[in-house]
């Protein structure tokens, strides 16, 4: 049915976006009083998409300075699976299926989990990170390269995303997209994925492969 599963990680490995919430909700305050509730439109964007849209006119001076508190922030956090998660992807792993995160976090970022989860880089076969592309999600490249590590077609992969960039990306890949509404409610993300779920508790790879043959 499949031959490998690609993980965005916030929100979909970690349970981070509400952490994010409250750090870009003081910097909104802080740079940009009068856009109440800025935090939420910035839910599942890249940095750098962050910046150009938020952060450019008036305000390059302090992106740096805003970077730093971002890095610091993100050593402190607390990186919490998606209820179900761990043993999702152990059960892919055992049926064979190849296994991937493909973020645009940074090394500074991946070395706060892999200190928290030693485990991490031993439940998937590749992990791809913003050295990894040069075009950032919604572009497909990063999907792409990930089936390429593989040795697989696009549409050998199912990806898993909660931001609407990355589901856009996903499906831009050509690939079967499975959202979860753990940033966004079910309803917004429905249109851009193949099949919604709210997180991996009763999930499996026989129940993955009905996913895909009720969309195919």
């Amino acid at each position: 049915m499949f031959k490998a599963a690609l993980f965005d990680l916030d929100g979909v490995v970690f349970d981070t976006e509400p952490q994010y919430t409250v750090f870009w909700g003081s910097q909104c305050k802080l740079y940009h009083p009068d856009q109440p509730a800025l935090e939420q439109k910035i839910k599942g964007q890249t940095l750098t998409q962050i910046y150009e849209k938020y952060f450019d006119k008036g305000l390059k001076d302090q992106q740096k300075i805003i970077t730093e508190r971002l890095d610091k922030f993100e050593q402190n956090m607390s990186f919490e699976y998606i209820p179900g998660f761990e043993e999702y992807v152990r059960d892919l792993r055992y049926k064979g299926i190849k296994t991937a995160v493909v973020t645009s976090s940074n090394d500074k970022k991946m070395q706060a989990v892999y200190k928290i989860h030693p485990e991490f880089k031993s439940i998937f076969d590749a992990i791809l990170t913003a050295d990894d592309f040069t075009k950032s999600k919604p572009d497909p490249q990063c999907y792409i390269n990930a089936a390429k590590i593989f040795g697989l077609k696009q549409d050998e992969c199912i990806v898993f995303e909660d931001s609407f960039n990355g589901l856009k990306s996903g499906r831009a890949a050509k690939m079967t997209v499975v959202g979860l509404s753990t940033t966004n409610s079910a309803d917004s993300i429905s249109e851009f994925a193949d099949a919604v779920i709210d997180d991996y508790k009763g999930v499996d790879y026989e129940k993955t492969c009905d996913i895909i043959t009720s969309i195919h």
